[in-house]
Order: C-alpha cells, then structure tokens, then sequence
C-alpha cells in the first residue's frame, strides 16, 4: 500500500502457534472463539509477520525479522509452536529485488524469539552473525536491558542468540522513546507486552499508518478489553490501546497488524462506546 509518500509492504516469515488463552488473557474462550479454530492442543495458527517500508529518501526498512532458519533443527521448539515456514522473510524480500544487505534499518518492536529471530543467522562456519549485516537495528533502550538481563517471567521469550550478536557488531541504535528516523517515520515507545515496547508510526500526506506489533497483535484484540496474557504489563496496555485506538477511530489511521493470519489491516471505528476493527462496526 501507499501511505502518502511511503511504499509499505506486509512481509511473513510464516506461521507458528500459541495457546488460545494466553493469547486472550482474561476473555472467556466462548468469546474468544468466535474469532479462532484452535486445535486439539487449544493453540491457534498466527502470522509470523514482517513490515517493509521503503521511505522517500530509498532507505529501506524492515520492521521485525520473524523466526529465522536458526531452530529448523530443534524438533522440540518446532513442535511446540507448531513452525510452518512455507514462506520466509528472507524469500520474500529475495522476491522484490532485496537483499541483506540493502536493508538500511531494521526496527524491533521487541526483542521477543517471533519478533527478532531474523535479526541473526549462521553463517557458513555455524558462528552466529546479523542477517542484515549494514543496517541500524533501532530498539528502545529499556527493552534491550530487559532482553539482555532476563528474569524467569520472560527469559523464555528472550533467546540470547537473536540480539546478542548485534552489540558485538556495532549495528545497534538504542533510542529512548519517541524517536523519528526520518520525517514521517517513528517509533513510539507504547510499554505494555514488554517495558520496552514500540509501534512505528508512518505519517505523509494526511494519511497515517501505525505498526501495532504486540500491543494489538491481530483485528479480534482491537476493544479495549483483549489484552494477551503473555503482557507483562497489561494496564499500561490498556492505557496505551486507549489513547492510539481514539487517535485511530477520529483520524482515520490505518492499523497494521503483525499477526493475523487472514486479514493484516484495518480502520477503527467507535461503535456503541468500544472500539473495534471497521469491517466488525
């Protein structure tokens, strides 16, 4: 799509799933349901998604980097998650000219294993190295001390091996909130899922089109009151979905989201005093 000046592309590395419940927090599953198949297991399929955005200036943009090849071996962690990596990210980008190494920017919303996997890969040595080795890897401050010193709530979210070496090779440029790349093209720090986490927010002739990441992880999480209980903060969810849904529903925005599997995109409206995606009003 365009967002006035901007080229913007939904990119996926694949599928993969999660339980149902820890996906709707507190929402009983005979809501929650109405919008999932889970399966036996009471998981549910979810898009391993990616954004591409290419800015006026030609830089290019990646905005989280999916799982990556890096656990294709483990049987445990595939089964688990039940990884479908049919499509990749790095395919995906092969397919529009792009390689590694054209990419300028990559922004985290966090560092968790689905969100920053792609960060790193192998190399031909088996030693591990950035995917995309000229770009700036743009991650608030906060997430990357919680990332890097995790406790037994997160630490099975924050895999070492997927930001670690990043520090090493000089690629990181740690922000502390807000923070425009380049005009029209921002960070904010919403909190929430994580203490550090950000949506980008992409703004160019009186459209806006903002990256909601895990702060509203698919169109069934936009009322107020579906929050993941994976979030380690979930009022200050609450508080940031508040403020960026009015913004939204009375500006038009257009909100992109990273893990829907059927439809990636949407408006919001405020329909009878709660906030929902525009084709549900």
């Amino acid at each position: 799509m365009k967002v006035g000046q901007f080229d913007v592309e939904l990119l996926s590395d694949g599928l993969f799933k999660l339980d149902g419940g820890a996906m709707y927090g507190t929402v009983p599953k005979n809501l929650w349901c109405r919008h999932e198949h889970p399966d036996e297991a009471n998981r549910i399929p979810l898009c391993l998604g990616a954004l591409l955005i290419t800015t006026p200036r030609g830089r290019r943009v990646l905005v989280d980097t999916g799982l990556s090849s890096k656990y294709e071996k483990d049987a445990k962690f595939t089964k688990i998650y039940q990884v479908d990596r049919k499509i990749t990210l790095r395919d995906e980008l092969k397919s529009r000219g792009i390689l590694p190494g054209d990419v300028d920017f990559v922004i985290n919303t966090h560092l968790h294993f689905d969100h920053a996997g792609g960060d790193t890969e192998f190399d031909e040595e088996g030693k591990l190295r950035p995917q995309f080795p000229k770009a700036r890897y743009v991650i608030q401050k906060v997430e990357w001390h919680d990332a890097t010193h995790p406790h037994e709530r997160n630490a099975a979210s924050y895999l070492q091996e997927n930001f670690a070496p990043l520090e090493d090779s000089h690629l990181l440029e740690l922000v502390d909130g807000d923070y425009e790349l380049e005009p029209g093209l921002k960070v904010r720090r919403t909190g929430g899922h994580t203490r550090g986490h950000q949506v980008v927010s992409i703004e160019s002739e009186g459209q806006t089109a903002v990256y909601m990441g895990d702060l509203i992880p698919t169109r069934a999480h936009v009322p107020l009151p579906y929050i993941m209980g994976y979030d380690l903060y979930p009022v200050d969810t609450l508080e940031a979905k508040r403020g960026l849904l009015k913004k939204a529903a009375d500006e038009g925005w257009t909100l992109l989201f990273q893990h829907d599997v059927q439809r990636r995109h949407a408006k919001v409206v405020e329909h009878e005093g709660r906030f929902v995606a525009a084709a549900e009003a």
